[in-house]
């Protein structure tokens, strides 16, 4: 056994660690082994924290890697994660000794192939689609010549020389740019401020508002438009109250941005066009229509002056018509001096007639008087025969008064001898049935010691106190002895001593 033994190290050679050392010292080789790693997978169980950190796992087909972005780090990740995307996370292996489990802490994320983006993208695009933010019934009129045009590019590119440079040869405007990164970590973000500052701006202000703005990036792949891709750049375009076109990329290139804007313009240079029309077109147009307009007015006036001249030739000689006018008057003015006369004549001679036909006012008075005093006399007589009238119903009614008096006199005593007698009756019947007319016949009334009176042979009790009425009220007190069931029937006279003899009750 010895033998067998040697060799065999022994448990007190194995250096003993506690779970705190030997988490650390694992902490300490994973992430100086795994300090920068890449690493492609899907997303699974995506959250974001209130705190801001995201929290998700990574996963293939047979196995699953935890994986947290600090909030530092979220804030300038390129792509914004979701559940079934594809990525290549670069960051650092770590361990979490609270739960003995180890994760990768992400520093920088992006899409895995052109396969994944393209799908994210139609999956994107389907939902803000479903959302309305497409429809055709929400986008604006572009302005015809706007006064201050908003620009949102890059400030070095060679997009805003282009688009200055086109407006200058189109027609100048005033453009206000607000400098952007279009490409790479927080572009979407600095493109959807821009737009939403455009939109504050007020009217009248230290700074012009835009009546038009224009979002521009120059050409380039899917990875270096993504930002104009982004849900927050879309939501930005599609929520602007001032009209928006959008000029991003080349002619084949296309955005989700290009979907919410009121208009989408093939390249910046088109955008510009679309912005503002010709100047020099306006001007020849402008001279053109001046030109026509006088012909148009040359032509009336030549026109109404034909029109004049016929219709002077079909008035009458002004000198002649004014001459028949004047020997009118000198007519008139001659009968009116004659008719004056004759007309104040015969009014003279109408107003003696209607004098004549006019009373003088005393005899209106005196026959005014006359009708008066005779309604007077009518009215008197009709206030005598009517206060007669009154006399006599009054007398009928007092006649009529003292005869019901002596007749209520006469029937009161009758009245009251019936009512005594029916009272007496009354009386009468009710002594007949009191149970002191029952005693006087030689009837007794039996009570108990309740002073109930005593109907049945049942309540008598062997020892009970009973007090017995004769006639003329004498009462007897006794003691009953004996039992209550008599062994023989008793005697008719007997049988009517246990009656019930209350009062009121005919015996």
């Amino acid at each position: 056994m010895a033998d067998q033994s040697e060799g065999v190290p022994t448990s007190h050679n194995v250096p003993e660690y506690s779970v705190s050392e030997i988490s650390h010292a694992l902490k300490r080789t994973v992430e100086q082994t795994y300090d920068n790693v890449r690493v492609k997978g899907e997303i699974s169980g995506f959250k974001r924290h209130s705190s801001g950190h995201l929290y998700f796992a990574l996963k293939d087909s047979e196995a699953v890697l935890d994986a947290v972005c600090w909030r530092g780090s979220a804030g300038r990740l390129s792509i914004q994660p979701e559940d079934g995307m594809e990525v290549v996370a670069t960051g650092r292996l770590t361990t979490y000794p609270g739960r003995s489990k180890y994760q990768m802490v992400i520093e920088r994320l992006e899409l895995a192939g052109q396969g994944a983006l393209l799908k994210l993208l139609e999956d994107r695009k389907r939902r803000l689609a479903a959302e309305g933010l497409f429809d055709a019934g929400r986008k604006k009129k572009i302005p015809f010549l706007p006064e201050v045009i908003g620009v949102v590019t890059s400030p070095t590119g060679a997009v805003i020389r282009d688009i200055l440079h086109r407006l200058a040869d189109r027609f100048p405007r005033h453009v206000l740019l607000w400098p952007v990164a279009v490409q790479g970590e927080g572009a979407a973000d600095q493109v959807a401020a821009a737009i939403d500052g455009f939109n504050t701006l007020k009217r009248g202000g230290l700074v012009p508002r835009p009546d038009l703005l224009i979002v521009a990036r120059g050409g380039g792949s899917l990875e270096d438009l993504w930002a104009f891709n982004e849900e927050v750049a879309v939501r930005a375009a599609a929520a602007s109250d001032i009209p928006l076109i959008s000029a991003v990329g080349h002619e084949t290139d296309t955005t989700l941005i290009d979907y919410a804007a009121d208009l989408r313009a093939p390249t910046p240079t088109g955008a510009a066009e679309m912005a503002v029309p010709v100047r020099r077109d306006l001007l020849l147009q402008t001279m053109e229509r001046g030109r026509r307009l006088v012909a148009a007015v040359s032509r009336l006036i030549d026109e109404r002056r034909i029109r004049v001249d016929g219709l002077a030739r079909g008035l009458p000689n002004l000198g002649r018509r004014i001459e028949d006018l004047r020997q009118t008057l000198d007519d008139r003015a001659e009968r009116l001096e004659k008719a004056l006369p004759n007309d104040f004549a015969r009014r003279r001679s109408l107003v003696a007639e209607a004098a004549a036909k006019l009373r003088h006012p005393r005899e209106q008075i005196a026959q005014k008087r006359h009708a008066l005093e005779q309604q007077t006399t009518r009215l008197d007589g009709a206030m005598k025969a009517c206060r007669a009238a009154e006399l006599a119903r009054l007398e009928r009614q007092k006649l009529a008064l003292q005869q019901a008096a002596i007749r209520l006199q006469a029937a009161v005593p009758r009245l009251i001898e019936t009512r005594r007698q029916a009272v007496l009756r009354l009386s009468g019947l009710l002594e007949s049935y009191s149970y002191e007319q029952v005693l006087e016949r030689g009837f007794a009334l039996v009570r108990d010691a309740d002073n109930q009176p005593v109907t049945t042979a049942l309540a008598a009790q062997p020892g009970d106190s009973w007090t017995i009425t004769f006639q003329g009220r004498q009462t007897v007190p006794v003691v009953v002895d004996g039992s209550h069931q008599p062994h023989k029937p008793l005697s008719r006279k007997s049988q009517s001593k246990g009656r019930d003899v209350r009062q009121g009750t005919l015996l």
